[in-house]
């Protein structure tokens, strides 16, 4: 009975985490289907590592959208470099840093940039649908938006140069965040105010766990639109800019144009 009681609660508790909990014990060793589930796992976040993302199907869904699509490359030109040398990573190739330097774009407020990450199954997954709703919200505030950037082999600081050199106000990146062994998916955005090469990590925001049992994408995309109007307001990101929204009751309009 008691037994029955306690395996009772643990399921319970399954229902609000993905997490490895009350999964029991057989002798001093994880029951057989925890352990293959614990494989399984493992594999899949493996795999979401060392994964391509598919930037030319990606391309093909966005461009209804997104009429101007640039393909870039970061310096780590292969995916065994970019996991050993994460620096090349931060950084354009050489011949992507030129591309971008000999577009005549004017200055624009926001440059969007998708970059593979850590974790490729969460950009083929989530890179779409999210753009689609983010788009449409910076459209209706009036706001100027550079050539979407799809990037390969990219990290985070990767934003702030392109950012950068198409000369934007802020710049925001999608990018596949590292894999756990209860979510292989997630993905994660991070804006910048004022981008250029050497900001570090404390001068951006994050906004982490974008994935169907994590942050959905209308809520990522809302934090993202209260974000970048405070940005734009305050003329700063970082540790210094909060998701204050239930505190102030604020709404999420972001109206400075």
């Amino acid at each position: 009975m008691a037994e029955q009681s306690e395996n009772e609660l643990w399921q319970r508790l399954r229902q609000f985490t993905n997490a490895r909990i009350g999964i029991g014990r057989v002798g001093d060793a994880l029951p057989t289907k925890a352990n293959l589930a614990f494989q399984q796992d493992h594999a899949l976040a493996r795999d979401a590592v060392h994964a391509q993302v598919d930037f030319a199907a990606i391309a093909s869904a966005l461009q209804p959208e997104f009429p101007q699509i640039l393909r870039l490359k970061s310096a780590a030109l292969d995916r065994a470099t970019y996991l050993k040398r994460p620096d090349l990573g931060r950084s354009l190739h050489v011949e992507s840093r030129l591309q971008l330097e000999a577009l005549q774009t004017d200055p624009c407020i926001v440059a969007l940039v998708v970059a593979d990450g850590l974790s490729a199954v969460a950009i083929e997954r989530h890179a779409v649908p999210l753009l689609n709703i983010i788009k449409p919200q910076l459209e209706s505030l009036g706001w100027s938006l550079a050539p979407l950037v799809l990037v390969e082999q990219g990290r985070v600081a990767i934003g702030d140069e392109i950012g950068e050199l198409l000369k934007a106000e802020l710049v925001v990146i999608l990018i596949g965040e590292r894999p756990g062994l209860s979510v292989a998916d997630s993905l994660g955005i991070y804006l910048t105010y004022a981008p250029q090469r050497g900001r570090n990590d404390a001068e951006r925001n994050c906004i982490s766990n974008i994935h169907p049992q994590g942050l959905s994408y209308v809520a990522a995309s809302d934090l993202l639109m209260y974000l970048l109007g405070q940005a734009r307001q305050r003329r700063l990101t970082g540790v210094a800019l909060k998701d204050e929204r239930q505190q102030l009751g604020a709404t999420n309009n972001p109206t400075l144009e």
